[in-house]
């Protein structure tokens, strides 16, 4: 039996990171040798993560204090990745960046989605997009992965049978999203008596998130017109997308059926939910908080042509963690599912 792999994590106070590490504690082939964090240095990892009290005695680090590893996690805040990708590439032979840093291969696209002129535009390429449904192939045995958007990974699933099967022709993506996605870092939109209750929309167009969408699913499909908002609500975990479809032609159930069971027949983390009955007869994000699965569902208007499609995923897992650790599996020739099997809690 060969040894663990030698795994660290940078930037692991953050929720990320704390899911990064929380999952790889109990996964069989890989061994946690740092986590580190400046603000938390010296403290236990649980001072920052309490759920992971008593399952390790691991301490934080600063980043200057990280030896060679064998893979490298990223868990830092987008735009501080791209500045040391050298250093971090000459420390672990694979490295995954969960931040945005590496999602888009055109520069002129992180330019007018991220205001700002990329680092290191020679590097975009290298990454792969760390979605592994759309990038399975190219992720299996890569060096390198970029992390994927928690809105994006909710569109991009829910709208990948139909465009594998060429059926787009305009999308109107409604998300509403919980507290997690901006992070453990205070703001007056966080503080609690202007966040309790609340039902925010925060980018009703222009989310950037949009920007990977278009540069994966156009990728499969071609060229098509597409829209995003995106609303805060009173969820802490959680993204529930509600897509509206224009097809190329009329659908119905059951041809939709046949389309979304081809595409996901094999993923072993796309489940399909559409009962007749039942309070759970569409995705929801409250039981899916701590999975790594996304729910889909979908029905047909039969007053129109429009198709509306539903997807749910906790925004701190499919959308960010568990994508990452699911990655890693493909990369280093794990089982794809280890360590990521947890069905989630009901009722919670």
């Amino acid at each position: 039996m060969s040894s663990p792999l030698r795994v660290s994590i940078v930037g692991g106070s953050g929720y990320g990171g704390g899911e990064v590490l929380r999952l790889l504690l109990d996964h069989p082939g890989v061994t946690v040798s740092q986590i580190t964090s400046r603000q938390q240095t010296g403290n236990y990892v649980y001072s920052a993560h309490p759920n992971l009290r008593g399952r390790t005695t691991l301490q934080f680090t600063t980043p200057d204090q990280l030896e060679p590893c064998d893979v490298l996690f990223l868990c830092m805040p987008h735009g501080e990745a791209s500045g040391q990708i050298e250093r971090f590439t000459s420390l672990a032979h694979r490295v995954i960046d969960l931040s945005a840093d590496f999602r888009l291969r055109d520069a002129s696209q992180y330019q007018r989605w991220y205001d700002a002129s990329h680092p290191q535009p020679a590097w975009l390429d290298r990454f792969v997009y760390g979605l592994p449904e759309l990038r399975r192939a190219q992720l299996t045995g890569a060096r390198l992965a970029s992390g994927v958007g928690c809105n994006a990974t909710a569109v991009n699933l829910a709208l990948l049978p139909l465009a594998k099967a060429g059926l787009i022709k305009s999308v109107v993506a409604d998300l509403k999203v919980g507290s997690s996605e901006a992070g453990n870092a205070s703001s007056p939109s966080s503080h609690h008596p202007e966040r309790s209750g609340s039902v925010r929309s925060f980018a009703p167009t222009g989310h950037r998130h949009q920007a990977e969408v278009a540069q994966e699913l156009m990728d499969v499909h071609g060229r098509f017109d597409l829209h995003m908002s995106i609303t805060s609500v009173e969820l802490v975990r959680g993204v529930l997308c509600t897509a509206h479809i224009t097809p190329t032609q009329k659908l119905d159930d059951k041809a939709l059926w046949k389309v979304f069971r081809e595409a996901y027949r094999n993923e072993p983390f796309v489940r399909l939910v559409k009962d007749r009955s039942g309070i759970h007869r569409y995705p929801e994000p409250k039981i899916l908080a701590g999975t790594n699965y996304c729910d889909v569902g979908f029905e047909c208007d039969p007053h129109s042509d429009r198709i509306v499609v539903l997807s749910a995923i906790d925004n701190l897992m499919k959308g960010a963690a568990g994508s990452a650790v699911q990655c890693m599996n493909l990369m280093c020739g794990f089982e794809e599912t280890q360590g990521l099997t947890f069905t989630g809690l009901h009722p919670i």
